[in-house]
């Protein structure tokens, strides 16, 4: 039973933890929020830093959740640049890192999001070396390619993922020269498998991008603290001004781990265990966002989902929860990305060895189609490239788990709808 006299922590000032917030607000919740906050910037959704406000296409303030008055407006206590070193699950409180301040909770969020896997070589303390995953990184980041594109300079980027293949993206419009260097065949390798990861090796190829796949960093070399080049495992040193570390990124699990939360292993991805309802080991405990492996019966495996859409819906899923609603968080993963003049929008789940075959309707070669990740004739995942306002019915056909007609699903005549039926 919840009251206006329960207090709800939340711990993560990411999207999943300021749209729990605002959830809590509108579902008339009148109790105390507590909303805490490593990072001196209020709330912001982070797709930006990749894609619009790295390029210089939107504004500073446009990547914030809200405006900044809007927490004090709903009574949010928001707590900035403050950290939660150790929860106390006997006495349901939490304590501040800097000072030792204590709060206490009824309902405990744990939205602490995931930080960048770091380079374990020579030369990462070099002024040069880069990642990506918070507002001051996109502002430095920045930064050093307006100077790269303006000096002709050279970028490194250790990995092909999504977030080194957009600022690979963003490096050429600005000028810079591009290496990147994957340890996979193809990029994304492992979430597109090799028939769709050679398509974007081909696209940033022909916009001047060097790949070095079947690769691996070993060094980065320096001089007075500058970057001079970056070596790989075959012996070759590739000229770098700068260098990117795009290798993925790791739940930050060690806050749950310290209180006894149960945690998934790596091989199934990490993160604090949830049941359907979001709802940790520990009944007054939650998680949602990047965080969160949660049990997903449609796909018959626990997820644990790095993108914005399970920031966006996981953390509503959350305060709901916590408000005793009845429910099922059990979205079909939904992400998007950016390249040149490609769009691409992807859902569903089909990692490498889970299906069968692809199946394309339209054309690749001109990058506007639809490819499906197919397993014993249903669909786990589609990809629509530079074709829009499919999404729902992609998700409806994913959700369906109707057995389909492949030479019907490549055909561009045939609605998507009907095949779901």
């Amino acid at each position: 039973m919840v009251d206006a006299d329960q207090t709800f922590v939340i711990v993560g000032g990411g999207l999943a933890g300021a749209k729990a917030a605002e959830t809590l607000r509108a579902e008339g919740f009148t109790g105390r929020v507590i909303l805490i906050c490593d990072e001196r910037d209020h709330p912001y959704e982070r797709p930006p830093l990749s894609k619009g406000y790295l390029l210089g296409k939107e504004e500073r303030d446009s990547v914030f959740v809200h405006e900044a008055a809007w927490y004090a407006a709903n009574d949010i206590e928001l707590h900035l640049g403050q950290t939660v070193d150790a929860i106390d699950r006997t006495a349901k409180t939490v304590r501040f890192g800097e000072d030792g301040t204590v709060a206490r909770y009824d309902k405990l969020l744990l939205a602490t999001g995931a930080e960048p896997r770091r380079l374990d070589i020579p030369g990462t303390d070099l002024a040069g070396v880069h990642h990506l995953r918070r507002l001051a990184h996109a502002e430095r980041l920045k930064h050093v390619l307006t100077n790269l594109g303006r000096d002709n300079g050279h970028l490194v980027i250790a990995g092909a993922g999504w977030i080194g293949l957009e600022v690979a993206a963003a490096a050429r419009e600005y000028g810079a020269e591009v290496t990147v260097v994957e340890h996979g065949p193809t990029p994304l390798h492992g979430v597109l498998g090799p028939e769709l990861g050679g398509l974007f090796a081909e696209m940033h190829r022909e916009h001047g991008v060097r790949f070095h796949f079947g690769r691996r960093l070993t060094e980065i070399v320096g001089q007075d603290g500058m970057v001079l080049a970056a070596r790989t495992d075959d012996g070759e040193e590739h000229p770098a001004h700068d260098v990117l570390a795009a290798i993925g990124a790791a739940p930050r699990v060690a806050l749950a781990e310290a209180a006894g939360l149960e945690i998934a292993d790596r091989a199934q991805g990490g993160g604090v265990v949830v049941d359907e309802r979001l709802r940790t080991s520990d009944p007054d405990i939650y998680a949602a966002g990047d965080v969160a492996s949660f049990p997903h019966a449609l796909f018959d495996t626990s997820l644990r989902v790095e993108h914005w859409a399970n920031a966006l819906n996981g953390g509503p899923a959350a305060a709901r929860a916590m408000l005793d609603h009845d429910v099922t968080y059990d979205r079909v993963p939904y992400f998007f990305s950016d390249q040149y003049d490609l769009g691409m929008e992807y859902s569903g789940w089909a990692p490498a060895g889970t299906y069968d075959q692809v199946v394309i309707r339209g054309d690749a070669g001109k990058r506007e189609f639809i490819a499906f990740w197919v397993k014993d004739g249903r669909v786990l995942a589609g990809m629509n490239v530079n074709v829009w306002d499919v999404t729902d019915k992609i998700q409806h056909l994913v959700r369906s788990r109707a057995r389909v007609n492949t030479e019907s699903l490549a055909d561009p005549h045939v609605p998507l709808e009907s095949l779901a039926s």
